[in-house]
């Protein structure tokens, strides 16, 4: 597949993040995705967390399967490592990479067909892994490399572009997180950038499995009026759960006000923003909770979206399996093959 590059034009007023970069330099090969698609919106937002949060580029390894999502890490990050896999099977690829070398970023991109179809199972063992990557599920209900059929994620009644209804009941990628032991779950909009990109940063940061299952309306085949993934419905049935941000961590900034108020606060960087405390009949560290709610906002037609649930208390795989702190490729041949003489040790732990 052919890419289009962008010029590398930079103005010289461009703004620059902590290590000097623009936001150019965070970008990708031009998109060939419909005009109008909601994963652009999504990789405009990857583009502009990663900038804010001042990540180096070459310490973002990027992994996609089959599909238009997957397409899309092609369109940020240039500068760092990237590998398309196999359609369902990115999950094994950011496991056996992250495996090698946990000091970088993890940058997953699917679909709802790519991850909730023939990658389920790859998907559900990421989180039962508690892989420490940010896996990011652009969500529009349909294949839309072979012309708009029914994916796993599309909701009983809604109908096709030629008028087939769908009645096989949906796999919610949200519910299945909650219920595998994901330690971060959030839902998006792909047309909510002041939401999604605090998520992605959020995502970034947190140690472990993060899932944001954003929702991404496809122009082409999935954005008319019986379907339950375009933007007009999205829009009408759009339910945030909490008003959230997410700052770098520094020097800690303290504030005391009571639940339900808003406070502006001045950050690091000179900005400023107004957080909210959240509405009190809602826990984000409470899975069981949030499972419900969330079904019961489904059984409505009612997507919640925002930081669903968190947990940062969880270890992540290598902490599980106890792996060496260093990364494998940064380790000398002696360490990494010992050689026969350390065998009878190495069997000795498991007599």
């Amino acid at each position: 597949m052919s890419y289009m590059r962008k010029p590398k034009i930079v103005h010289p007023g461009l703004k620059k993040n902590a290590l000097g970069l623009t936001r150019r330099d965070y970008e990708g090969a031009m998109s060939t995705l419909c005009a109008g698609c909601g994963h652009d919106s999504i990789t405009a937002g990857i583009i502009q967390a990663c900038f804010e949060l001042s990540v180096e580029p070459h310490r973002v390894a990027k992994v996609s399967g089959i599909g238009c999502s997957s397409k899309t890490p092609a369109y940020f990050l240039s500068a760092s490592h990237g590998f398309n896999a196999v359609h369902g099977r990115m999950p094994a690829v950011a496991t056996g990479a992250n495996a090698a070398n946990p000091d970088l970023y993890y940058i997953g991109v699917s679909g709802d067909g790519d991850s909730l179809s023939i990658g389920l199972g790859q998907f559900c063992h990421a989180m039962r892994r508690n892989l420490d990557m940010l896996y990011i599920i652009e969500n529009n209900g349909v294949y839309g490399l072979t012309k708009g059929q029914f994916s796993a994620s599309a909701d009983v009644g809604t109908k096709a572009k030629k008028g087939e209804t769908n009645e096989q009941p949906p796999i919610d990628p949200v519910l299945t997180a909650l219920a595998l032991g994901s330690t971060f779950v959030a839902r998006s909009f792909s047309g909510d950038k002041e939401q999604l990109v605090p998520l992605i940063k959020a995502g970034l940061k947190h140690k472990g499995f993060a899932l944001i299952d954003v929702l991404s309306p496809c122009v082409t085949f999935n954005d008319h009026e019986d379907s339950t993934k375009s933007y007009a419905f999205t829009r009408q049935h759009y339910h945030p759960a909490l008003e959230a941000d997410f700052v770098q961590p520094a020097d800690e900034i303290m504030a005391d006000y009571d639940a339900g108020a808003a406070i502006e606060i001045d950050l690091h960087d000179g900005s400023r923003i107004m957080l909210r405390k959240t509405a009190p009949d809602y826990d984000a560290q409470n899975r069981g909770l949030a499972f419900a709610y969330i079904k019961d906002k489904l059984r409505l037609g009612e997507y919640l979206t925002g930081l669903l649930f968190v947990d940062e208390d969880g270890r992540d795989m290598h902490a599980v399996n106890q792996t060496v702190s260093q990364p494998l490729n940064s380790l000398d041949w002696d360490a990494v093959c010992p050689g026969s003489s350390a065998m009878p040790g190495i069997l000795s732990r498991y007599s």
